[in-house]
C-alpha cells in the first residue's frame, strides 16, 4: 500500500484510473506474470500505438514497471504490477516534498531469534536447513528474499540520513507479510507486533499462510506445500499515532519516539511467546511473492529556517 498525499500524485493516480481499458490492462498484469506488450494489446483488442500510450500513463502513476527479456524478434517488454492499494490523504496541509527513501533486503537484519518451523531462502535456493535457526548466521542470509519463523523476533537498521537542523514527521514502511503454518493453512491467525527502538508501536493480526496459488514473482523451484505470498501493509508512525493501512495500532507518536539525526533507528518484528495468536510471521523480499519489494522506508521531515 502507498500513501498518496500531494496533488501530483493523486492527479497521476486519478488520470490512470479514469480509462477502463487501463483497468482492464491493470488486471491483465495482476493475473499473468510479466505479459508483455504485444499480449496486452491482443487480450483488450487495441493496437500495439495504444497500448504504448496507456502504459505510459500507467507507468507515470507508478503503477506498473517494464522490464526487458528475449524474445522471437528481438527484446520484449515484460509487464509486472508495483501497487493497486493506495491511501489517499486529500486533506493534508503537511508540506512533504522534504523526505527520503530506501529499501532494505529482508536478509539484512540485524539480530534475530526466531524459533521453527523457521527459514531462509535466496530466490535461487534454501540456505541451509529448514527449521534450523543457525543459518540465520550464514553469510548467504544477506542474499535472502524470503525468511519465515513461528515465534521470536527479527531486527533492521533503518538508515538515518537526517541532518542536525531536521525533525523527523513521519516514518512509513511497508512490507510483504504472511502468517506462518506448517505448510500452508489460509485461515491460521498470527499477532505480529512491530516496535521502533524498543518502544512497541501495536499489533496486527495477519489473517493465515496463504500457498493455494503461486505468488506472481516466486520462483518455479518453490515448494508448492509452502507459503508463497503475503498482504502488502504500510506501516505509519507520525504525530497521531502509530497506524497499519491507516487503522490506527497505538497511540504512540512519532515525537515520542524522539529521533534524532545522530541516533540509531532499529525496526523489530515479532511474534511474542505472550501474543494471543502465536501463528508465526513470512517475511517477502524481491523475487518472491506478490510485489517484487523489499522492507521500503520513507522518511518525512522538516527543516529549521
Amino acid at each position: 500500500m502507498r500513501i498518496l498525499s500531494t496533488e501530483s500524485e493523486i492527479e497521476a493516480l486519478s488520470k490512470a484510473l479514469i480509462s477502463p481499458t487501463r483497468i482492464q490492462m491493470l488486471k491483465l498484469i495482476a493475473n499473468n506474470r510479466k505479459i508483455n506488450l504485444n499480449e496486452l494489446a491482443e487480450a483488450c483488442n487495441i493496437t500495439n500505438g495504444a497500448v504504448t500510450h496507456h502504459m505510459k500513463i500507467l507507468q507515470d502513476s507508478n503503477l506498473v514497471e517494464l522490464s526487458f527479456s528475449p524474445g522471437i524478434r528481438g527484446s520484449q517488454k515484460n509487464c509486472t504490477l508495483k501497487d493497486y492499494q493506495f491511501l489517499i490523504d486529500v486533506l493534508s496541509t503537511d508540506d512533504k516534498t522534504k523526505n527520503y527513501e530506501t529499501e532494505i533486503p529482508v536478509g539484512n537484519f540485524t539480530q534475530y531469534k526466531v524459533y521453527p518451523t523457521c527459514g531462509i531462502a535466496s530466490i535461487s535456493k534454501l540456505i541451509g536447513e529448514v527449521d534450523s535457526p543457525r543459518y540465520f548466521d550464514a553469510p548467504e542470509a544477506r542474499d535472502a528474499g524470503i525468511l519465515w519463523f513461528t515465534k521470536g523476533f527479527i531486527e533492521y537498521r533503518i538508515p538515518n540520513y537526517l541532518e542536525k537542523n531536521q525533525t523527523l514527521k513521519e516514518l512509513q514502511i511497508s512490507f510483504e507479510i504472511s502468517s506462518e503454518a506448517p505448510g500452508i493453512c489460509e485461515n491460521w491467525p498470527s499477532d505480529i507486533y512491530f516496535s521502533i527502538n524498543g518502544s512497541q508501536l501495536g499489533y496486527w493480526t495477519s489473517p493465515g499462510d496463504f500457498g493455494e496459488t503461486q505468488g506472481l514473482f516466486t520462483p518455479d523451484w518453490w515448494d508448492k506445500h509452502w507459503n508463497s505470498y503475503g498482504l502488502l501493509k504500510l506501516l505509519v508512525i507520525n504525530d497521531y499515532g502509530s497506524f497499519i493501512d491507516g487503522g490506527k495500532i497505538s497511540d504512540v507518536t512519532i515525537g515520542s519516539l524522539r529521533l534524532k539525526a545522530e541516533d540509531t533507528i532499529t525496526l523489530r518484528i515479532a511474534v511474542p511467546e505472550n501474543a494471543a495468536n502465536i501463528g508465526g510471521c513470512t517475511l517477502f523480499g524481491k523475487g518472491f511473492g506478490n510485489y517484487n519489494q523489499d522492507i521500503k522506508v520513507r522518511a518525512l521531515f522538516t527543516e529549521k529556517e
